[in-house]
């Protein structure tokens, strides 16, 4: 596939239409990034295009490293399965254009830094404006899913649950048992998974977690037995191959049957 330059790289959501956006003319391009304006203000998205169109769309949301190699990569591999994949800025707020290293130490603890400043109540807002510009976009058949890893899961979550979304995807999911008084909203088909040894989300959590999506029929809860934080983390310490397979084919068949 060839590369080529936006010929016009700006994209906007109407700020009172939480269902829907308006898109400025747009040439999507392979391997390439948009801006999006939000309600809010602007920022950028990595943006890969499928061989064939018109297609649905999947939102990929990035954890504390930004929209970094790993990101990029899922963004890929989504297109070669026939999505317009789409990985917004999350961090524009404070840092835009993070790009954090998952092997470097000093980048973990800025990553860390930025989680801690990050603002999740208005960020929703921003993946909320994103899939409304992402849906209106040339190529685009209007449908889109959100799918995050970590603080992008736990974005993906409450952006679901607060302004819905056409599917969801979590992967481990950080803090998430903190926001499940708003399973409720949940109205949309959500598929997540969870790993039984994870680090950062306790198996009291997880257990909280499964209790309140048990009530819900249109979600689906794998856990995944000896697995670590971010075992689907490409090049990352906890990777697992055959977990991470595991778990890739699920969301893939997820999002055929859901979007298609």
């Amino acid at each position: 596939m060839t590369e080529n330059r936006l010929a016009d790289s700006r994209a906007s959501a109407d700020p009172d239409d939480i269902g829907g956006g308006r898109a400025h003319p747009l040439r999507i391009t392979t391997n390439d990034r948009i801006t999006i304006e939000s309600r809010d203000g602007t920022f950028g998205a990595y943006i890969v295009q499928p061989k064939v169109l018109p297609a649905p769309a999947v939102l990929v949301l990035h954890e504390v490293f930004g929209v970094n190699a790993d990101i990029r990569k899922h963004c890929d591999e989504l297109a070669e399965q026939g999505f317009i994949a789409v990985a917004p800025d999350l961090f524009w707020r404070q840092e835009p254009s993070v790009d954090l290293s998952v092997t470097s130490e000093p980048d973990w603890q800025q990553g860390l830094r930025l989680n801690q400043a990050y603002y999740r109540n208005a960020d929703a807002r921003d993946v909320k404006d994103t899939a409304n510009v992402v849906a209106k976009l040339p190529g685009c058949i209007g449908k889109v899913a959100v799918l995050g890893y970590c603080l992008g899961g736990l974005m993906t979550f409450l952006t679901a649950a607060r302004y819905g979304v056409d599917d969801a995807v979590v992967y481990h999911g950080g803090d998430t048992e903190k926001y499940l008084g708003e399973v409720k909203g949940l109205h949309a088909p959500l598929l997540m998974h969870l790993a039984e040894e994870d680090e950062f989300i306790s198996k009291a959590a997880q257990a909280e977690i499964k209790t309140a999506l048990a009530s819900k029929p249109n979600a689906t809860v794998y856990s995944y037995p000896g697995q670590r934080h971010a075992f689907s983390r490409h090049n990352g310490t906890h990777y697992n191959a055959a977990a991470a397979a595991l778990a890739n084919g699920r969301t893939s068949e997820f999002l055929h049957q859901q979007l298609r």
